[in-house]
């Protein structure tokens, strides 16, 4: 057995109820596999052993008041899973299914993601299973200053950075901010970012992830000598990431169709590109329904109950941006089937395992820890804003943000092409991130 497949079998006998956990460490470690073999020094220091396991894992109770003055709990985490490039980095999770298998998974995600921007930030990644919809407003603002009441002595901005996520906008980021600085008694600006703008935020941060997917699928399509210009662009979910795919795509001559939520989705036959329908995407958000049957009601276009865009109606472009998993084998025949040539992950882990085996195959695909790193990457922006008191013109974030992009891409091909599998972009998305964090293991010791 090799001394990859050992550590993959050992994760499996030792957490055999950490589904996603697994299912995301056994395709970063089967993609590594080669490279590793070659560079007998990282089996020699133990480095798999060390950056499969979380440098520390922190739970809680998160007990407060609902607006009927009943007492409510729930449990909060944060997973801390890598500091050696720098302080754990990752969003924060509201959402009812959140467990510490999923939030282990998306900090050892978040790990690669994070070497991939270029930026000093380790991966880490939080939340709790607490469902801020049909919530008032003080009942979100009371469980966020109760759920950073514990977090506060866990975090800060040469420690560990947290964002938002899934659940977590910039509503919530203010309140949890808010009652960090109450506690530490300090204006820590890069203890949080996604802030607002007014307590030092950055311009183009609620965009960022779904702008810099966009600039990621450009990149990958001037490869096959192509431009985004009258492709058709298919996506899930209607929040932040999927309002900034729609608006960027839109703008660089795209045409967007569909959105979904958990109700099903809607496919838009004229495009999801005009400001009244981006302003609306805003305000389903916002209204905490989690419903994107309005959205059909409002435009009159169809709905399908719970169904997903991938099945429906043939697209050029794939990019899921709603939740891990979303996308099955049988949506990636689908999608084949209808003449779809590149599958780009927005969401973490947006495909299945088999679905993603597939994709690899036959399509043009990309994941999530590439693609969708423009969050991260301009919350890393975000914190050099504060610590420079500075706040950045649109024009020089987006600028930053491209060149991020255009790097983390022209790194994947690279790391691939450098094992003799180019054009795969998961395999040199998996290598390019593994060997900057694993060499600044080896260069600090043991520890």
């Amino acid at each position: 057995m090799s001394y990859v497949s050992s550590v993959s079998k050992s994760l499996q006998a030792r957490y055999p109820w950490e589904k996603e956990f697994l299912q995301a460490t056994t395709e970063v470690l089967e993609s590594l596999e080669e490279f590793v073999e070659r560079n007998p020094k990282y089996k020699q220091a133990r480095i798999l052993e060390r950056i499969v396991e979380p440098e520390r894992v922190i739970s809680f109770r998160v007990c407060w008041l609902d607006d009927k003055g009943e007492v409510q709990v729930n449990r909060g985490y944060r997973v801390q899973f890598n500091s050696a490039i720098g302080p754990y980095k990752g969003g924060l999770r509201f959402h009812p299914s959140v467990t510490l298998s999923m939030l282990k998974f998306l900090a050892f995600e978040q790990t690669f993601k994070n070497a991939l921007t270029t930026l000093p930030m380790g991966g880490g990644k939080g939340g709790s299973d607490f469902n801020p919809t049909g919530k008032s407003e003080t009942e979100i603002m009371r469980f966020c200053q109760s759920f950073m009441t514990e977090l506060y002595r866990h975090i800060g901005p040469h420690l560990d950075v947290p964002a938002g996520d899934v659940g977590v906008g910039g509503r919530e980021v203010g309140y949890l901010y808010g009652q960090y600085k109450r506690i530490v008694n300090q204006f820590d600006a890069a203890t949080l970012t996604g802030k607002g703008l007014t307590f030092g935020g950055s311009i183009l941060r609620p965009e960022a992830t779904g702008y810099g997917a966009v600039y990621f699928v450009v990149e990958m399509l001037k490869t096959k000598g192509e431009t985004i210009k009258g492709k058709t662009v298919g996506i899930s979910g209607f929040g932040n990431v999927s309002w900034g795919v729609a608006k960027k795509a839109t703008e660089l001559g795209a045409k967007v169709i569909s959105l979904s939520g958990p109700d099903g989705c809607v496919i838009d036959p004229d495009g999801i590109g005009t400001e009244e329908k981006w302003n609306y995407m805003l305000e389903m958000r916002a209204s905490g329904r989690d419903v994107v049957k309005d959205y059909a009601d409002k435009f009159d276009v169809r709905f399908y109950a719970k169904a997903r865009p991938w099945d429906i109606i043939p697209m050029d472009i794939a990019m899921p941006s709603a939740f891990q998993n979303e996308v099955s084998l049988e949506n990636v025949k689908n999608l084949i089937k209808n003449g779809c040539k590149i599958l780009a992950e927005v969401s973490n882990m947006g495909c299945t395992a088999e679905a993603f085996k597939l994709a690899n195959e036959k399509m043009m695909y990309a994941p999530g820890k590439a693609v969708n790193a423009g969050g991260v990457a301009v919350s890393g922006l975000e914190m050099s804003q504060n610590s420079e008191r500075l706040s950045w013109r649109a024009e020089e974030v987006d600028e930053k943000l491209k060149w991020i992009m255009s790097n983390i891409h022209a790194q994947c091909l690279a790391a691939a092409e450098a094992v003799g599998d180019p054009g795969n972009y998961a395999k040199g998305a998996n290598i390019a991130g593994f060997k900057k964090v694993a060499e600044a293991m080896l260069a600090q010791g043991v520890v």
